[in-house]
């Protein structure tokens, strides 16, 4: 078979990760990696066989496919000039700042049947994927996404940076047009929010509410999903899911706590998650994320087949962050106009905000398709 002829474009921290793992692939040649740092693409380029470049154009014509994991507002120029010369890619999350330049690659990617794949990495989890298959008709998300400050993405707020994640998780979950939208956010040490607090409701009656955090003290990356069968709790980084499905009783509404005995009480509650609401732990088998999406990546290319995340899921994702942008950037502190508006700017060890409730006078949002 002959090889797949790829290139890294932007070789920072991520970037690295990529080329070197592309490097390692049977199937996949690594004919260059691009970084307008001198010292960074030649180290890169040194350590895994490829040509170091400072322009992504002389590219054209040498690669079959690239990985672009740029800072987020050079994606939508450089992958579609990559685009318009027939090469397949597959960007780093974000896609694009906004859903309008995702739309402009999407259709130049169609256009020439070439494969747009997303980063969206957290899809390739092993635990969500465990998670995934045992969630069905979702009635309430919670995730948390927290971490500290790692100075990069700084050309972008937590919303695109970190809650992405959840918001494409969520949306690949819940296939329901979003009716409602309520955020808060606040700035901590940069010009963008670096703390969010969402809660959506989509028409289907499902709510999700999401909070994250790149200025916490606490590290945590959890999703929680209740469902009419059970509930399902995801830790990412641990690789834990929990299931907890009622017994038949409960399930049924046949059991009623007025009927227990006094003495079974007691036995009850130190055995009400083995007897009532039995749970089970399961610690899923590590496996590489970015190694996953990579293959999904080259196979895609392979077969001419759609990747497990399109550009459309993520122009989704886009498009929804974009409305948590807008609702961040309009709510007023003080609850009047002329006050404080926007992300607060608020000081450092900053506990998350508290999830903001649906007020009976909601906005009329626009429906649309999520997923």
């Amino acid at each position: 078979m002959k090889k797949l002829r790829t290139a890294v474009v932007g070789v920072g921290h991520l970037g690295r990760h990529h080329a070197r793992i592309m490097a390692g692939m049977d199937d996949v040649e690594l004919v260059a990696v691009v970084d307008a740092t001198p010292e960074a693409r030649r180290s890169v380029a040194e350590q895994y066989g490829a040509e170091p470049l400072d322009d992504y154009r002389k590219l054209v014509g040498r690669v079959d496919a690239v990985v672009l994991a740029t800072p987020t507002v050079t994606h939508h120029a450089i992958a579609g000039e990559l685009l318009a010369a027939g090469v397949h890619l597959l960007v780093e999350k974000p896609l694009t700042p906004s859903s309008r330049a995702a739309d402009e690659l999407i259709a130049a990617a169609r256009q020439r049947g070439l494969v747009l794949q997303v980063g969206h990495v957290e899809r390739f989890n092993p635990a969500w994927e465990h998670a995934a298959e045992l969630i069905e008709q979702p009635k309430f998300i919670e995730t948390r996404r927290l971490s500290g400050y790692s100075f990069r993405s700084t050309d972008i707020g937590v919303v695109l940076d970190v809650m992405i994640h959840d918001i494409d998780l969520v949306l690949s979950v819940v296939d329901s047009p979003i009716e409602r939208v309520e955020a808060v956010g606040a700035s901590v040490l940069g010009d963008h929010e670096d703390v969010a607090s969402v809660r959506l409701g989509f028409a289907n009656g499902c709510v999700a509410a999401l909070t994250a955090s790149r200025v916490s003290y606490e590290m945590c990356r959890q999703t929680q999903v209740w469902t009419p069968e059970r509930f399902v709790g995801v830790d990412f980084a641990t690789r834990e899911v929990v299931s907890c499905q009622p017994v038949a009783s409960v399930a049924e509404r046949q059991f009623h706590v007025a009927n227990v005995a006094p003495d079974a009480r007691l036995h009850l509650r130190d055995h009400l998650f083995e007897e009532l609401l039995p749970v089970t732990r399961t610690t899923i088998e590590a496996r590489d994320q970015l190694t996953a999406e990579l293959s999904d990546f080259v196979a895609s290319v392979r077969a001419s087949r759609q990747p497990r995340v399109t550009g459309a899921a993520a122009r989704d994702a886009i498009a929804l962050a974009e409305r948590i942008l807008a609702e961040i950037a309009a709510h007023q502190w003080t609850g009047t106009k002329g006050g404080p508006q926007g992300p607060l700017v608020a000081p450092a060890d900053l506990t998350p905000p508290p999830v903001v409730p649906f007020t009976d006078d909601e906005r009329p949002w626009e429906r649309r398709r999520a997923g």
